[in-house]
């Protein structure tokens, strides 16, 4: 049993693209609406980034700068924790 696979003209992949940045549904979810696989259309999402110059939206910025002050401060918390554990740690053998 072979499967075959389905074409789609590029105009349908724009409009399922569209759809993916216009709506708040997950690319499963829209994949699903418009019934093809979540993968097909997560790789033509990202085909349609690259087209574009990789150019991250505002919202992605703003995501990428927020985690990156998570963890800027989780590395803080590490080396605080490291020293504190390294001070009791000498503490009891004295």
């Amino acid at each position: 049993m072979s499967k075959k696979s389905k074409r789609y003209t590029a105009e349908f992949k724009r409009d399922a693209v569209a759809l993916v940045h216009s709506s708040s549904e997950t690319v499963t979810e829209a994949a699903r609406e418009i019934g093809v696989g979540p993968e097909g259309l997560r790789n033509w999402v990202n085909q349609d980034k690259t087209d574009r110059g990789g150019r991250a939206d505002k919202a992605e910025r703003e995501e990428l700068a927020r985690l990156r002050r998570k963890v800027r401060e989780m590395e803080q918390t590490i080396e605080v924790l490291g020293k504190a554990t390294a001070f009791f740690a000498n503490r009891k053998t004295k």
